[in-house]
C-alpha cells in the first residue's frame, strides 16, 4: 500500500478522496500529473456531471499515462468506497456487469486516481437502463479531411435536426471529430434509437453527398462519416469535458453553435478548460430542458426502407440483424469494389505505422498515386486490448502499378491471454467492452 507520502487527500463534495502517485506523469509532453487531472475535473465538475452523471460509465484506464497501454473496463472494481454507486447493466452476449454511475465531483476524482482520463457514460440513466435519452450524432472525418468540412457537416447537421424538431448540442470530441448531442423523450429503444440515427445519417448523405457519407465499410467512405453505430446499446463515446490521450491534454468542449466557425480542437485543453467555464459557464447547461420526440424520424427511416435502404451494417461482436446488409467489408466479397491490400497488424500503433512506411519504401510509384483516406488505419478491438491493422486502397493507383498482397509487415496479433494462468489461481483481465 502506498504511503502517507505517496498520497495527497483532497476533500470533494464533502469527501476525502485519496490520490495515490499524486505526481505520477500522465502526459509526458504537457507535463501533467494524476493530480492535475483530479483537479480538473473538480474545476468542471458540474458540467462533467451534466454529461456523465447520473449514467453508468466505462472505465477507461491509463495507468501508465497517455504513452502506455490503456483498456475499458466495464466492471467497477470491487475494492471502492461505500458510496460510489454501481449499476448493473446487461450486454447483448446476455452477460452483466456492474458498472459505476458518478453522482459528484468526489466519483470524478475517484475515477480520476485510477487514471480514467476519459468519461464514458452509457446514453441511458441510472433509473431506467432500457430507453436512452439521448441520440449520439458522431461525426469521423476520413483521413485528409479538413477542421472546415467537419465544420459545414456540423451544419447540415443542425439544419437537419431543426426540420425534424430537435435541438443539437455540438461539442468538439476532443481528437479529430465533432459530436452533437440530442436530448431525447425517454419512450424509445436501443435499436429504436439507432435507426433514427441512420435515418439521421443517410439524410445529411442525400443534403451533402460531396461532404457526408453513412457508409459503414472505411474503403467506400468520403468526406465525414456519421456513425450511427454509436446508438446501439453498449457503445460508448467520451462525454463532454473528457480528457483525451492527445499530447497537448485536450479536452471534448460543449460548443454553442456560433461559436464553431471560428474555433479549433487545440484551442480547447486541461490548461484552458476550467478559465473558459468560469468565463462562460457550461454550453450545455440547458439540455435537459429541451428532450424530443424521434417520431419523425422514424417516419423517416421507415420511408427509406420503402425506398430500398434497409437496415445498414451492425458493429461486429453483435448478431446479425433482421434485414441487415452482408456484414462483408465490399473487397471481401467475390467481386471486390476496391482492390486492397493488408500491409501490417501489431499491438502499437507506431508499430504498424513504420511496417506502412516500408512498404511505402518499397513501392514508391505506387505511394505517388494514394490520397489520404486510401490509408486505413483501424484500430482492432480484441478480447482484452486493441491492436493496429493498416490497410491499402489501390483505387487510384493504375493496375500496372499495383504491388500484389505481400506477407504482413510487422504481422503481430497480440496473444490475447499471455499471463493468464487456467483454473481458479488466475483471473482473466475485464478489459475490452466488446468482451460482453
Amino acid at each position: 500500500m502506498p504511503g502517507a507520502a505517496d498520497q495527497e487527500r483532497l476533500t470533494v463534495a464533502g469527501r476525502g478522496v485519496s490520490i495515490s502517485n499524486p505526481h505520477k506523469v500522465l502526459f509526458p509532453q504537457a507535463g501533467y500529473t494524476k493530480l492535475d487531472l483530479a483537479r480538473y475535473y473538480v474545476a468542471v465538475a458540474p458540467g462533467a456531471l451534466q454529461g456523465a452523471g447520473g449514467r453508468p460509465n466505462v472505465l477507461v484506464r491509463y495507468p501508465n499515462g497517455i504513452e502506455g497501454d490503456f483498456f475499458f473496463q466495464k466492471r467497477a472494481p470491487q475494492s471502492r468506497p461505500p458510496w460510489i454507486e454501481v449499476v448493473t447493466l446487461s450486454f447483448p452476449s446476455g452477460r452483466t456487469a456492474e458498472e459505476m454511475v458518478p453522482r459528484d465531483a468526489a466519483a470524478l476524482v475517484w475515477m480520476a486516481n485510477l487514471a480514467c482520463l476519459e468519461l464514458h457514460p452509457h446514453p441511458v440513466r441510472a433509473d431506467d437502463l432500457d430507453h436512452p435519452d439521448e441520440l449520439r450524432v458522431d461525426l469521423d472525418p476520413v483521413p485528409g479531411v479538413s477542421w472546415d468540412q467537419l465544420r459545414q457537416v456540423a451544419h447540415v447537421v443542425r439544419a437537419t435536426l431543426d426540420d425534424f424538431k430537435l435541438v443539437g448540442w455540438p461539442k468538439t470530441s476532443g481528437s479529430r471529430g465533432i459530436h452533437v448531442y440530442v436530448r431525447i423523450e425517454r419512450r424509445w429503444t436501443f435499436d429504436q434509437v439507432r435507426r433514427a440515427a441512420l435515418a439521421l445519417a443517410r439524410e445529411v448523405e442525400r443534403r451533402a453527398p460531396a461532404l457526408a457519407t453513412s457508409k459503414w465499410w472505411k474503403e467506400e467512405r468520403q468526406g465525414v462519416f456519421l456513425d450511427y453505430n454509436q446508438n446501439a446499446k453498449d457503445r460508448t463515446v467520451a462525454s463532454a469535458y473528457s480528457v483525451r490521450p492527445t499530447a497537448d491534454a485536450r479536452v471534448s468542449a460543449p460548443l454553442a453553435w456560433d461559436e464553431i466557425d471560428a474555433c479549433e480542437p487545440g484551442d480547447f485543453t486541461m490548461r484552458t478548460m476550467p478559465t473558459r467555464v468560469a468565463q462562460v459557464g457550461d454550453r450545455h447547461e440547458a439540455m435537459d430542458r429541451h428532450p424530443g420526440s424521434l417520431a419523425a424520424l422514424l417516419e423517416l427511416s421507415t420511408r427509406q426502407a420503402a425506398e430500398g435502404l434497409g437496415d445498414a451494417p451492425w458493429p461486429p461482436h453483435y448478431r446479425k440483424q433482421p434485414g441487415e446488409s452482408p456484414r462483408v467489408a465490399p473487397s471481401r466479397r467475390r467481386t471486390p469494389k476496391h482492390p486492397l491490400l493488408e500491409i501490417g497488424r501489431a499491438p502499437q500503433k507506431a508499430d504498424a505505422l513504420a511496417g506502412l512506411e516500408r512498404w511505402k519504401a518499397r513501392h514508391p510509384e505506387a505511394t505517388a498515386h494514394l490520397q489520404p483516406a486510401d490509408v486505413l488505419v483501424d484500430a482492432m478491438r480484441g478480447r482484452f486490448r486493441t491492436w493496429t491493422r493498416i490497410r491499402v486502397n489501390l483505387q487510384h493507383v493504375p493496375a500496372h502499378l499495383r504491388p500484389p498482397q505481400e506477407a504482413l509487415d510487422p504481422d503481430e496479433i497480440p496473444d490475447e491471454w499471455s499471463g493468464v494462468t487456467a483454473g481458479g489461481s488466475g483471473r482473466k483481465p475485464r478489459r475490452a467492452r466488446t468482451g460482453s
